[in-house]
Protein backbone atom coordinates (compact mmCIF):
# COMPACT_ATOMS: atom_id res chain seq x y z
CA UNK A 1 0.00 0.00 0.00
CA UNK A 2 1.82 3.10 -1.26
CA UNK A 3 1.55 6.25 0.87
CA UNK A 4 0.14 9.44 -0.60
CA UNK A 5 2.99 11.39 -2.17
CA UNK A 6 4.09 14.77 -0.86
CA UNK A 7 3.18 16.28 -4.23
CA UNK A 8 -0.44 15.16 -3.94
CA UNK A 9 -0.63 16.26 -0.31
CA UNK A 10 0.68 19.68 -1.28
CA UNK A 11 -1.90 20.01 -4.07
CA UNK A 12 -4.75 19.07 -1.76
CA UNK A 13 -3.58 21.46 0.94
CA UNK A 14 -3.36 24.32 -1.56
CA UNK A 15 -6.87 23.69 -2.85
CA UNK A 16 -8.39 23.30 0.61
CA UNK A 17 -6.63 26.40 1.95
CA UNK A 18 -7.80 28.46 -1.01
CA UNK A 19 -11.47 27.59 -0.57
CA UNK A 20 -11.55 27.99 3.22
CA UNK A 21 -10.26 31.54 2.82
CA UNK A 22 -13.80 32.29 1.66
CA UNK A 23 -15.90 29.51 3.23
CA UNK A 24 -15.07 29.74 6.92
CA UNK A 25 -16.04 27.18 9.54
CA UNK A 26 -17.17 24.60 6.97
CA UNK A 27 -14.01 22.52 6.51
CA UNK A 28 -15.97 19.25 6.31
CA UNK A 29 -18.18 20.59 3.50
CA UNK A 30 -15.09 21.83 1.64
CA UNK A 31 -13.45 18.41 1.98
CA UNK A 32 -16.61 16.71 0.69
CA UNK A 33 -16.73 19.02 -2.34
CA UNK A 34 -13.07 18.32 -3.14
CA UNK A 35 -13.72 14.59 -2.71
CA UNK A 36 -16.58 14.79 -5.22
CA UNK A 37 -14.26 16.53 -7.69
CA UNK A 38 -11.63 13.80 -7.29
CA UNK A 39 -14.28 11.07 -7.58
CA UNK A 40 -15.44 12.56 -10.91
CA UNK A 41 -18.88 13.19 -9.44
CA UNK A 42 -21.33 16.07 -9.31
CA UNK A 43 -22.72 17.87 -6.27
CA UNK A 44 -26.15 19.20 -5.34
CA UNK A 45 -25.98 21.96 -2.72
CA UNK A 46 -29.35 22.07 -0.99
CA UNK A 47 -30.01 24.62 1.70
CA UNK A 48 -31.95 27.72 2.66
CA UNK A 49 -31.19 30.89 0.68
CA UNK A 50 -28.25 33.05 1.64
CA UNK A 51 -25.91 30.62 3.40
CA UNK A 52 -23.18 30.54 0.75
CA UNK A 53 -24.07 27.78 -1.71
CA UNK A 54 -23.18 29.85 -4.78
CA UNK A 55 -20.12 31.29 -3.05
CA UNK A 56 -18.80 27.79 -2.31
CA UNK A 57 -19.13 26.76 -5.96
CA UNK A 58 -17.45 29.98 -7.12
CA UNK A 59 -14.60 29.51 -4.61
CA UNK A 60 -13.91 26.06 -6.07
CA UNK A 61 -13.99 27.41 -9.61
CA UNK A 62 -11.68 30.35 -8.87
CA UNK A 63 -9.20 28.01 -7.14
CA UNK A 64 -8.81 25.92 -10.31
CA UNK A 65 -7.21 27.06 -13.55
CA UNK A 66 -10.17 25.69 -15.49
CA UNK A 67 -12.96 27.11 -17.61
CA UNK A 68 -15.98 28.10 -15.52
CA UNK A 69 -19.55 29.00 -16.41
CA UNK A 70 -22.50 29.89 -14.25
CA UNK A 71 -25.99 29.05 -15.52
CA UNK A 72 -28.84 30.86 -13.76
CA UNK A 73 -31.81 28.59 -14.29
CA UNK A 74 -35.29 30.01 -14.79
CA UNK A 75 -38.59 28.51 -15.88
CA UNK A 76 -37.95 29.54 -19.51
CA UNK A 77 -34.39 28.18 -19.76
CA UNK A 78 -34.27 25.82 -22.75
CA UNK A 79 -32.01 22.79 -23.31
CA UNK A 80 -30.30 24.64 -26.18
CA UNK A 81 -29.46 27.49 -23.78
CA UNK A 82 -27.12 25.20 -21.86
CA UNK A 83 -26.04 22.64 -24.49
CA UNK A 84 -25.62 24.89 -27.51
CA UNK A 85 -27.07 25.08 -31.01
CA UNK A 86 -26.17 24.28 -34.61
CA UNK A 87 -26.13 27.31 -36.92
CA UNK A 88 -26.19 27.05 -40.71
CA UNK A 89 -23.28 28.89 -42.36
CA UNK A 90 -24.45 29.79 -45.81
CA UNK A 91 -20.99 30.69 -47.12
CA UNK A 92 -19.74 27.20 -46.27
CA UNK A 93 -23.08 25.45 -46.85
CA UNK A 94 -22.78 23.52 -43.62
CA UNK A 95 -23.93 23.61 -40.01
CA UNK A 96 -21.58 24.82 -37.28
CA UNK A 97 -22.08 23.78 -33.66
CA UNK A 98 -21.86 26.63 -31.17
CA UNK A 99 -21.26 25.05 -27.74
CA UNK A 100 -23.20 26.33 -24.75
CA UNK A 101 -22.00 27.00 -21.18
CA UNK A 102 -22.16 23.27 -20.40
CA UNK A 103 -18.89 22.88 -22.32
CA UNK A 104 -16.81 24.03 -19.36
CA UNK A 105 -14.79 22.28 -16.70
CA UNK A 106 -16.72 23.66 -13.73
CA UNK A 107 -20.41 24.44 -14.23
CA UNK A 108 -22.47 26.18 -11.57
CA UNK A 109 -26.12 25.28 -12.15
CA UNK A 110 -27.77 27.89 -9.94
CA UNK A 111 -31.31 27.14 -8.70
CA UNK A 112 -31.66 24.02 -10.83
CA UNK A 113 -35.15 23.37 -9.48
CA UNK A 114 -36.41 26.49 -11.29
CA UNK A 115 -35.73 24.87 -14.67
CA UNK A 116 -38.45 22.91 -16.45
CA UNK A 117 -38.11 19.09 -16.43
CA UNK A 118 -36.96 18.98 -20.06
CA UNK A 119 -34.04 21.30 -19.35
CA UNK A 120 -33.18 19.45 -16.13
CA UNK A 121 -33.09 16.17 -18.07
CA UNK A 122 -30.76 17.63 -20.70
CA UNK A 123 -28.33 18.77 -18.01
CA UNK A 124 -28.45 15.53 -16.05
CA UNK A 125 -28.02 13.37 -19.16
CA UNK A 126 -24.88 15.34 -20.03
CA UNK A 127 -23.64 14.89 -16.45
CA UNK A 128 -24.06 11.13 -16.73
CA UNK A 129 -22.65 10.64 -20.22
CA UNK A 130 -20.03 13.45 -20.21
CA UNK A 131 -21.24 14.19 -23.73
CA UNK A 132 -24.22 15.61 -25.62
CA UNK A 133 -25.73 14.73 -28.98
CA UNK A 134 -26.86 17.54 -31.28
CA UNK A 135 -28.14 16.87 -34.80
CA UNK A 136 -26.96 13.23 -34.53
CA UNK A 137 -23.42 14.39 -33.74
CA UNK A 138 -21.89 13.43 -30.40
CA UNK A 139 -19.86 16.12 -28.65
CA UNK A 140 -17.61 15.23 -25.73
CA UNK A 141 -17.54 17.54 -22.71
CA UNK A 142 -14.39 18.94 -21.18
CA UNK A 143 -12.24 17.01 -18.70
CA UNK A 144 -12.16 17.37 -15.78
CA UNK A 145 -15.88 18.10 -15.56
CA UNK A 146 -17.98 18.83 -12.49
CA UNK A 147 -21.46 20.30 -12.10
CA UNK A 148 -22.24 22.02 -8.81
CA UNK A 149 -26.00 22.61 -8.69
CA UNK A 150 -27.89 24.58 -6.06
CA UNK A 151 -31.51 24.50 -4.99
CA UNK A 152 -33.53 26.00 -2.16
CA UNK A 153 -35.70 23.25 -0.61
CA UNK A 154 -38.00 25.71 1.20
CA UNK A 155 -39.24 27.27 -2.05
CA UNK A 156 -42.11 25.79 -4.04
CA UNK A 157 -43.57 28.56 -6.21
CA UNK A 158 -42.24 28.34 -9.74
CA UNK A 159 -40.04 25.30 -9.06
CA UNK A 160 -39.84 21.76 -10.43
CA UNK A 161 -38.47 19.30 -7.85
CA UNK A 162 -35.92 16.85 -9.21
CA UNK A 163 -37.32 13.29 -9.42
CA UNK A 164 -35.47 10.42 -7.77
CA UNK A 165 -34.09 9.09 -11.06
CA UNK A 166 -32.40 12.43 -11.70
CA UNK A 167 -31.23 13.02 -8.15
CA UNK A 168 -29.32 9.75 -8.52
CA UNK A 169 -27.04 11.45 -11.06
CA UNK A 170 -25.52 13.54 -8.28
CA UNK A 171 -22.71 11.84 -6.41
CA UNK A 172 -23.38 13.91 -3.28
CA UNK A 173 -26.08 16.14 -1.87
CA UNK A 174 -24.60 18.56 0.65
CA UNK A 175 -26.20 20.99 3.07
CA UNK A 176 -24.07 23.82 4.46
CA UNK A 177 -26.25 25.09 7.27
CA UNK A 178 -25.87 28.47 8.93
CA UNK A 179 -22.35 29.65 9.81
CA UNK A 180 -21.18 29.53 13.39
CA UNK A 181 -21.38 32.62 15.61
CA UNK A 182 -17.70 33.57 15.25
CA UNK A 183 -17.67 32.96 11.49
CA UNK A 184 -20.83 35.02 10.95
CA UNK A 185 -19.45 37.84 13.08
CA UNK A 186 -16.28 37.80 10.99
CA UNK A 187 -18.39 38.03 7.83
CA UNK A 188 -20.14 41.09 9.24
CA UNK A 189 -16.80 42.73 10.01
CA UNK A 190 -15.46 42.10 6.49
CA UNK A 191 -18.69 42.94 4.60
CA UNK A 192 -19.27 39.36 3.48
CA UNK A 193 -17.18 36.89 1.50
CA UNK A 194 -17.05 38.81 -1.80
CA UNK A 195 -13.75 40.64 -1.09
CA UNK A 196 -11.92 37.36 -0.33
CA UNK A 197 -13.62 35.63 -3.28
CA UNK A 198 -12.36 38.29 -5.66
CA UNK A 199 -8.78 37.79 -4.42
CA UNK A 200 -8.61 34.04 -5.07
CA UNK A 201 -6.06 32.84 -7.62
CA UNK A 202 -5.91 29.40 -9.30
CA UNK A 203 -3.82 26.89 -7.37
CA UNK A 204 -4.29 23.77 -9.57
CA UNK A 205 -4.52 23.17 -13.31
CA UNK A 206 -6.42 20.53 -15.32
CA UNK A 207 -3.51 18.09 -15.51
CA UNK A 208 -2.99 18.13 -11.74
CA UNK A 209 -6.69 17.54 -11.08
CA UNK A 210 -6.88 14.62 -13.53
CA UNK A 211 -3.77 13.03 -12.03
CA UNK A 212 -5.39 13.10 -8.58
CA UNK A 213 -8.66 11.75 -9.99
CA UNK A 214 -6.75 8.78 -11.38
CA UNK A 215 -5.41 8.02 -7.89
CA UNK A 216 -8.84 7.54 -6.29
CA UNK A 217 -9.33 3.97 -7.52
CA UNK A 218 -5.92 3.05 -6.09
CA UNK A 219 -7.01 3.97 -2.55
CA UNK A 220 -7.33 0.66 -0.69
CA UNK A 221 -10.62 -0.41 0.90
CA UNK A 222 -10.59 -3.67 2.85
CA UNK A 223 -13.01 -6.56 2.37
CA UNK A 224 -14.34 -5.94 5.87
CA UNK A 225 -15.30 -2.37 4.98
CA UNK A 226 -16.85 -3.53 1.71
CA UNK A 227 -18.98 -5.98 3.69
CA UNK A 228 -19.99 -3.15 6.05
CA UNK A 229 -20.81 -0.89 3.09
CA UNK A 230 -23.01 -3.54 1.51
CA UNK A 231 -24.75 -4.34 4.81
CA UNK A 232 -25.77 -0.68 5.17
CA UNK A 233 -27.02 -0.53 1.58
CA UNK A 234 -29.01 -3.76 1.97
CA UNK A 235 -30.58 -2.36 5.15
CA UNK A 236 -32.03 0.52 3.12
CA UNK A 237 -33.65 -2.00 0.76
CA UNK A 238 -35.54 -3.73 3.57
CA UNK A 239 -36.26 -0.68 5.74
CA UNK A 240 -39.94 -0.42 6.64
CA UNK A 241 -40.05 3.33 5.99
CA UNK A 242 -38.72 3.01 2.44
CA UNK A 243 -40.31 1.85 -0.79
CA UNK A 244 -36.93 1.73 -2.54
CA UNK A 245 -33.46 1.57 -1.09
CA UNK A 246 -30.06 2.45 -2.48
CA UNK A 247 -29.28 1.07 -5.95
CA UNK A 248 -26.10 -0.66 -7.07
CA UNK A 249 -25.00 2.63 -8.61
CA UNK A 250 -25.43 4.26 -5.23
CA UNK A 251 -23.40 1.48 -3.63
CA UNK A 252 -20.51 2.07 -6.05
CA UNK A 253 -20.83 5.84 -5.57
CA UNK A 254 -20.46 5.44 -1.81
CA UNK A 255 -17.36 3.31 -2.25
CA UNK A 256 -15.79 5.82 -4.64
CA UNK A 257 -16.68 8.76 -2.41
CA UNK A 258 -15.08 7.15 0.64
CA UNK A 259 -11.91 6.46 -1.34
CA UNK A 260 -11.81 10.07 -2.54
CA UNK A 261 -12.37 11.44 0.98
CA UNK A 262 -9.58 9.21 2.32
CA UNK A 263 -7.27 10.72 -0.32
CA UNK A 264 -8.37 14.25 0.60
CA UNK A 265 -7.51 13.42 4.20
CA UNK A 266 -4.03 12.27 3.18
CA UNK A 267 -4.46 8.51 3.30
CA UNK A 268 -4.09 5.77 0.69
CA UNK A 269 -6.59 3.55 2.52
CA UNK A 270 -10.19 3.87 3.68
CA UNK A 271 -11.16 3.75 7.36
CA UNK A 272 -14.71 3.47 8.81
CA UNK A 273 -14.86 7.25 9.40
CA UNK A 274 -14.56 7.85 5.64
CA UNK A 275 -17.62 5.70 4.98
CA UNK A 276 -19.66 7.14 7.82
CA UNK A 277 -18.78 10.74 6.96
CA UNK A 278 -19.94 10.32 3.36
CA UNK A 279 -22.99 8.13 4.02
CA UNK A 280 -25.66 10.84 4.34
CA UNK A 281 -24.31 12.93 1.48
CA UNK A 282 -24.15 9.98 -0.93
CA UNK A 283 -27.07 7.77 0.13
CA UNK A 284 -29.89 9.92 1.51
CA UNK A 285 -31.06 11.44 -1.78
CA UNK A 286 -31.24 7.99 -3.39
CA UNK A 287 -34.07 6.79 -1.14
CA UNK A 288 -37.79 6.62 -1.91
CA UNK A 289 -40.20 6.89 1.00
CA UNK A 290 -43.01 4.40 1.42
CA UNK A 291 -45.19 7.05 3.11
CA UNK A 292 -46.81 9.28 0.45
CA UNK A 293 -47.46 11.93 3.10
CA UNK A 294 -43.76 12.73 3.40
CA UNK A 295 -43.53 16.04 1.59
CA UNK A 296 -40.92 17.48 -0.74
CA UNK A 297 -38.15 19.92 0.02
CA UNK A 298 -36.77 20.44 3.51
CA UNK A 299 -39.07 17.97 5.29
CA UNK A 300 -38.20 15.16 2.91
CA UNK A 301 -34.46 15.88 3.01
CA UNK A 302 -34.43 15.72 6.82
CA UNK A 303 -36.39 12.48 6.82
CA UNK A 304 -34.02 10.83 4.31
CA UNK A 305 -30.97 11.79 6.32
CA UNK A 306 -32.60 10.53 9.52
CA UNK A 307 -33.17 7.10 7.95
CA UNK A 308 -29.49 6.81 7.01
CA UNK A 309 -28.39 7.89 10.49
CA UNK A 310 -30.69 5.31 12.12
CA UNK A 311 -29.23 2.53 9.97
CA UNK A 312 -25.64 3.57 10.73
CA UNK A 313 -26.41 3.53 14.46
CA UNK A 314 -27.70 -0.07 14.31
CA UNK A 315 -24.99 -1.69 12.21
CA UNK A 316 -21.71 -2.26 14.05
CA UNK A 317 -18.58 -0.78 12.51
CA UNK A 318 -15.89 -3.35 11.63
CA UNK A 319 -12.82 -3.31 13.83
Amino acid sequence: MNPVSDTVLDRLERLHSSIVRVIRGKAEIVDALIAALLARGHVLLEDVPGVGKTTLAQALARSLDLEFHRIQFTSDTLPSDIIGISVYRQNREEFEFLPGPLFSNVVLADEINRAAPRTQSALLEAMSEHSVTVEKTRHRLAEPFIVVATQNPVESTGTYPLPESQLDRFLMRLSMGYPGHDEELDLLRTSGAEPQLGQLEPVLNAREVIEMQDLVTEVHISDGLLEYLLEVVEATRSHQALALGVSTRGCLSWQRSSQALALVRGRAFVIPDDLQDTAEAVLAHRLLHADPLVGDGWERSRSERAVIRSILEKIPVPR
